[in-house]
């Protein structure tokens, strides 16, 4: 079918297609105005987002949540917002709306009936690249889908901030169940610190230990002198052998001076022998004396030996008593060490447990002032206003839309009905139809004439061209 017996077919059926169309736009033209008015009424509200978690306190961005805005929709969205805007406006009290929750015959109760109804009259829509959400109610009355988008915005912000304000009430009772525990803690780590200090009468254990390390170095330094001079005298008894060759013993000044008056008097000894006989008087003086100087001198030698001797235990006894000295200041350091070991681990856990508690009074604190906030991250951007004309049914648009309509269905039956009984509209039809060529047409002479007119010629009425 080509374009000419497309409008050859439309010609031939000009007058369904007109009815058909008269007949779509005046039904749209009714119903348009049959059907009541309905009217939407838009409130935008604008998010403001900053989560904070209520334990940790850590910081969120809206960013950083991809499904906040779709929830923020679905919270609007929720039954607990038309119960708040059920409640708000108090519409289960209404009179009329008692009447109708009893016609209706509903096994919910009257709130959740009401939100319901108020949710299938609800549309909210979040803007794809900013924080609005438009909150769209619709009804038959302007005043009335005005007041519910209103109703219904205010809801969310009060949903919103209860849905934030709960998880931080709830992490303030946890933080203050924790604040007891942690005093308590606290308080036993500062009791077992003084209770401590008080048993083992420590008022300032650093100085102390100071000291008695301190004391423990002048006992080691002792302990050391004590050592050495014992040592010292010990060898010298034992490189010497006996008294008279002992070097403390030779070293004595009464010893030096009793051997030079013996040598001396040896001497003299030696010269009266050589002159006198054994009993002239001299040679007996000269041997007296000898002899009373040898005594006087081994008795100094063993006086001095003795002295030595008495030196040398007086030295092992000091060494002694300084090294039990040194060894019970040791013990004593030690456990003053082992006193401030266990005192810093009390002290630790005693600074353990008040910083805990001092965090958690903190966050409690801060918990508690953000559950007894009220103040919302959502802000209302436009109130909705009355609208002053319907949204629907929408007549010029409608009667466009049945126009269109009507011309569709129009041209559809036109073709319909010429499948159904096709005829020859032209000599294109002829051809197509039997396949062979035309000879000659016979038109209507008005038609003929008409066709004649637009071509110019002038033939006779009736003629036809072979």
């Amino acid at each position: 079918m080509n374009l000419s017996q497309f409008l050859l077919i439309l010609r031939a059926h000009l007058k369904i297609i007109l009815a058909i169309f008269g007949v779509t736009v005046a039904a749209a033209l009714v119903v348009s105005l049959v059907l009541p008015k309905t009217y939407k009424a838009t409130s935008s509200v604008v998010l403001n987002y900053k989560a904070t978690d209520p334990v940790t306190g850590t910081m969120v961005t809206a960013q950083a949540l991809p499904g906040y805005m779709p929830t923020q929709v679905d919270i609007i969205n929720s039954r607990s917002t038309a119960l708040a805007v059920v409640d708000a406006l108090k519409l289960a009290q209404d009179p009329a709306v008692k009447e109708s929750y009893a016609n209706s015959n509903s096994q919910l109760d009257i709130r959740n009936w009401l939100a319901g109804i108020l949710l299938g009259n609800l549309d909210a829509q979040a803007s794809r690249d900013s924080s609005v959400i438009d909150i769209t109610y619709k009804g038959r009355d302007p005043q009335t889908v005005a007041t519910m988008a209103n109703a219904f915005a205010e809801a969310y912000q009060q949903v919103s901030m209860q849905l934030k304000l709960d998880p931080t009430r709830k992490a303030s009772a946890y933080f203050n169940d924790q604040i007891k525990v942690l005093r308590e803690n606290y308080e036993q780590a500062q009791a077992k610190l003084s209770k401590y200090q008080q048993e083992h009468g420590i008022t300032n254990l650093d100085n102390r230990v100071d000291v008695e390390n301190n004391r423990l170095n002048d006992l080691s330094t002792q302990l050391v002198a004590a050592q050495g001079a014992l040592a010292e005298a010990q060898s010298r008894r034992q490189a010497a052998g006996s008294a008279q060759n002992s070097p403390d013993v030779n070293g004595n000044p009464l010893v030096q001076n009793l051997k030079a008056n013996l040598a001396a008097s040896e001497a003299r000894f030696a010269q009266a022998a050589k002159r006198l006989g054994t009993q002239h008087p001299d040679y007996l003086n000269a041997k007296a004396e000898v002899d009373g100087l040898r005594a006087q001198l081994n008795a100094a030698i063993a006086a001095t030996s003795a002295s030595v001797a008495t030196n040398a235990s007086i030295l092992q006894k000091r060494e002694a008593e300084i090294r039990s000295e040194f060894n019970a200041q040791k013990q004593k350091v030690l456990e003053l060490n082992r006193t401030r070991d266990e005192l810093s681990v009390l002290s630790r856990d005693l600074d353990s447990a008040q910083r805990a508690y001092e965090l958690t009074a903190q966050r409690f604190t801060q918990t508690n002032l953000e559950g007894q906030s009220n103040q919302s991250d959502i802000s209302i951007l436009a109130s909705a206003m009355p609208p002053t004309a319907p949204s629907s049914p929408r007549l010029f648009i409608n009667l466009i839309l049945s126009m269109f309509v009507g011309l569709v269905l129009g041209v559809m039956a036109a073709l319909g009905l010429e499948l159904i009984n096709r005829r020859v509209r032209s000599e294109a039809d002829l051809v197509e139809g039997i396949g062979l060529p035309v000879l000659g047409v016979i038109s209507h002479p008005a038609a003929q004439k008409g066709r004649d007119r637009r071509l110019g010629f002038g033939r006779e009425p009736g003629a036809a061209p072979v």
